[in-house]
């Protein structure tokens, strides 16, 4: 027997119906990477997107084809995550921080077939079209190319039909180990994910939300932000620049009341306002998530009555995982007590799973004790089942993926990530986790920026040292750091010493690169080893 319920799939083109029905007149703002300023609204999105699907329709594009962006944040980049998908196609977003050896490989497997760029990476597709051999169509954001690309248009079309299972995007992981791997999304996914963003323990917006995005739309599906925020109709601001005063400005001008972010950028802010004083009154919901954000950048945000959602998640998992939701004795914890909360990589939403196994022993699942810690799983309907033209196989059935990440699940189902598999120290048997070391340091008033890696020792395999960025003009010694990270964490935790550089390698996502980090310091000589 079937239901009796009326049929509506899952394509995500239907958010964007949404959006310009209901909330069609809420602006999109853009700041121009030349200081310039444009408006539109959701009702001007669709029509924009209707108008690209038809230009794309005249370029040949059959449903499954790969369109690919080279491009910041800004109202036609949105406009393109639409339009691609519009037309049956599958948006791929690419990083333009990568290498030239990651840029040729990941258009050539995806087949891209036409590329839209900012006109600021120009020299990159000059550089790379002999390299490229599938694109056919190049088409800049500026200088008016794509508004005269899509202004030949009218708009009067339908979007594309089909399977709530075909793929709408794509989006390569960083690849910081062999080749990048490219994660294929379906449309039920997308959907599902946007709704579940919609949360107050996640992005917690509704029709007043006022998102300013740092988050690049080329990473992680921009953590989803473009296919929720068309569900509950928000007002965007996007900025095709991540200068800490102009994002400042553009949060107190537009009073935005979310933002989105990886630590790096919030360390930035901080040191804006440290500097000239301004304060973000309106903001209210900061999403933090890339790397794990240091207990004194939550504490400033909530002492300014901002709420944290430290979250967690990867290109292969759409990316929500968890993210730090209040619990329900929330009221009844003192500060600190929220604070070690929210410093923690929260709980699951619906739909997603957790589990740790041990390192050693795949097969062996660890109990949710709040203190075992193991390589952390996770599987549900936004989670990757295998990467982009990769070969099924047995773990297809089983459908628990391995994060790469180190883990304790408490009994409440909170998530406490303490490593990644590759970057945990192991000492005389024993795991020390960088990541706590590197909070810990992060929490010293004259230190901007930390992080652990393990180096060679003849006795205890590795030990721990400590690469430090100082705050401009701060004085510190290693040994004054130590002191402080006594404080903390196990005393055999302790590195056994602390360089300071004058900046630390970042991936093309803004992560710390630990594999350019110890490729800095590989012939690096303890004083006892």
């Amino acid at each position: 027997m079937l239901g009796a319920m009326q049929d509506f799939d899952l394509r995500v083109t239907h958010l964007i119906d949404h959006a310009a029905r209901e909330t069609g007149s809420r602006e999109i703002v853009t700041r121009w990477a030349d200081g310039s300023e444009s408006r539109t609204t959701w009702a001007g999105i669709r029509h924009d997107a209707l108008r690209m699907t038809q230009a794309l329709r005249k370029l040949g594009v059959q449903k499954g084809d790969r369109i690919a962006t080279l491009a910041m944040n800004h109202s036609r980049h949105l406009v393109s995550w639409y339009g691609a998908v519009g037309v049956g196609g599958v948006l791929h977003t690419i990083n333009p921080r990568l290498f030239d050896d990651q840029l040729e490989y990941i258009a050539n497997h995806a087949e891209d077939v036409v590329l839209l760029y900012d006109a600021a990476f120009a020299p990159i597709i000059e550089r790379m079209k002999p390299k490229w051999t599938t694109i056919r169509n190049y088409i800049c954001y500026d200088n008016g190319e794509f508004e005269a690309w899509i202004g030949a248009e009218d708009g009067n079309t339908t979007w594309a039909t089909g399977d709530e299972r075909d793929p709408c995007m794509l989006c390569y992981t960083s690849g910081t180990t062999g080749n990048p791997k490219g994660v294929l999304y379906e449309h039920r996914s997308t959907f599902l994910h946007a709704i579940t963003g919609l949360q107050p323990a996640i992005f917690d917006f509704d029709a007043r939300s006022v998102m300013l995005p740092v988050v690049p739309m080329f990473h992680a599906a921009s953590w989803g932000l473009p296919w929720a925020g068309a569900a509950a109709g928000i007002k965007f601001v996007f900025s095709a620049v991540n200068d800490a005063a102009v994002l400042c400005e553009l949060m107190n001008r537009e009073k935005v009341t979310h933002s989105a972010g990886v630590p790096t950028v919030w360390l930035a802010t901080f040191q804006h306002m440290d500097a000239t004083g301004t304060t973000l009154p309106t903001l209210r919901q900061a999403i933090i998530g890339g790397s794990a954000a240091p207990r004194f950048m939550i504490e400033r945000l909530m002492k300014a009555g901002v709420n944290v959602a430290h979250a967690w998640g990867m290109t292969e998992t759409s990316p929500i995982g968890t993210t730090g939701a209040k619990t329900w004795d929330w009221d009844d914890l003192s500060f600190d007590e929220q604070v070690t909360i929210k410093q923690m990589q929260g709980r699951v939403p619906f739909g997603v799973e957790l589990r740790t196994v041990d390192l050693g022993d795949p097969t062996k699942v660890l109990p949710r004790d709040g203190q075992t810690s193991g390589a952390l799983q996770v599987r549900g309907p936004w989670v990757i089942k295998r990467y982009f033209k990769a070969e099924a196989d047995a773990t297809d059935a089983e459908q628990w993926f391995d994060t790469g990440d180190v883990a304790i699940l408490h009994p409440d189902g909170t998530l406490q990530l303490t490593d990644r598999t590759k970057d945990v120290i192991k000492s005389g048997g024993e795991w020390i986790s960088s990541v706590e070391l590197e909070n810990a340091a992060m929490s010293h008033p004259a230190v901007a920026e930390a992080a652990a890696i393990g180096i060679y020792h003849p006795k205890w395999d590795e030990r721990p040292i400590l690469v430090v960025v100082k705050k401009a003009n701060a004085d510190v010694s290693g040994d004054e750091i130590k002191a402080h990270l006594a404080k903390s964490v196990a005393k055999w935790w302790l590195p056994d010493a602390v360089e300071f550089v004058d900046s630390i390698p970042h991936g093309g996502t803004g992560k710390v690169s630990k594999k350019d980090l110890r490729d800095q310091f590989r012939d690096y000589k303890l004083a006892d080893a």
